[in-house]
């Protein structure tokens, strides 16, 4: 293995994790990381990630962890707390990083009924997941005043890019325009939580915790009807929410409206995003990716 150098571990390489492995890894940093199924492994390796398994109750060999420079945690909660931290947090303890973040959720602000908010705002989650959020945060700061480990926390708005998002939705026919009276979204392009990421990690501020989402919070159906045009089709009728079909995970997303203000990490970190709003993004996404013939 390569122990010279930046080196980034990384707890849960699933997809926003990958686009900033994929970018420190053509910048000549090494990689490694974890997934959970066995099948995940050969495609991890087949990016240049050094790949391990990992879940509650089977540990790494805590060597796998020799020579991280930086270090991400994306793994969520479950119902017994932060995973990561509870196998592994002793041994985070004792490395020498220069830099380590913490992959958490704007949820934890829970419901501000469409009012703006930002990092100095209180907790208040709504959802039982994002309380858990809530404690995961606080187990990473505290290895912070423990042991002084250079913690960032990082609060994502809902995270779509190709393969996932309104575009790929209207493609399969599993696109609704669901209404709720004063509903609003919060999103950001996966390719900007990788800048975000990578800025922080060039401008290390322990302890700081910074919103990920972009410049144009809006309610829901928007992206959907914007999709449409972009694919020249007509878009799926409107469907008051109390009438829509969503299981359980979907309607959830509608206990929480918001407005997530991102001025800290253009501020402090001098990002600029390459998809302020939805209407970049999804543009993107349609022409880089056009459809079969026939």
């Amino acid at each position: 293995r390569r122990m010279t150098g930046p080196r980034l571990f990384c707890f849960g390489l699933g997809y926003s994790a990958k686009v900033l492995a994929r970018r420190l890894l053509a910048e000549g940093w090494s990689v490694a990381g974890t997934t959970r199924a066995e099948d995940g492994l050969a495609g991890l390796g087949e990016i240049g990630v050094e790949a391990h398994l990992f879940a509650r109750g089977r540990p790494l060999d805590p060597a796998a962890l020799k020579g991280a420079t930086h270090l991400l945690a994306s793994v969520p909660p479950d119902d017994q707390g932060d995973p990561v931290l509870a196998e592994h947090g002793a041994d985070i303890a004792k490395l020498d990083l220069s830099w380590a973040g913490y992959l958490s959720t704007t949820g934890v602000y829970g419901d501000w009924r469409g009012a703006w908010v930002d990092e100095s705002e209180p907790l208040r989650p709504s959802l039982e997941r994002s309380w858990r959020r809530v404690a995961a945060e606080t187990g990473w700061q505290d290895l912070l005043r423990a042991h002084a480990t250079p913690i960032h926390l990082f609060r994502l708005a809902g995270i779509y890019g190709p393969g996932r998002s309104a575009v790929d939705s209207v493609r399969t026919g599993r696109a609704q325009r669901v209404i709720k009276r004063g509903q609003i979204f919060c999103r950001i392009h996966v390719e900007d939580i990788a800048t975000v990421l990578r800025a922080s990690m060039d401008r290390p501020n322990p302890g700081a915790i910074y919103n990920v989402s972009d410049d144009l919070p809006c309610p829901p159906q928007d992206p959907i009807t914007h999709a449409c045009e972009l694919l020249g089709v007509e878009p799926p009728p409107e469907i008051p929410f109390e009438e829509a079909r969503l299981n359980p995970m979907q309607a959830s997303f509608f206990h929480d409206s918001k407005r997530v203000r991102n001025d800290r990490i253009k501020r402090e970190l001098g990002v600029t995003l390459r998809y302020p709003t939805y209407r970049e993004g999804l543009r993107a996404i349609v022409d880089a990716s056009p459809p079969s013939p026939g």
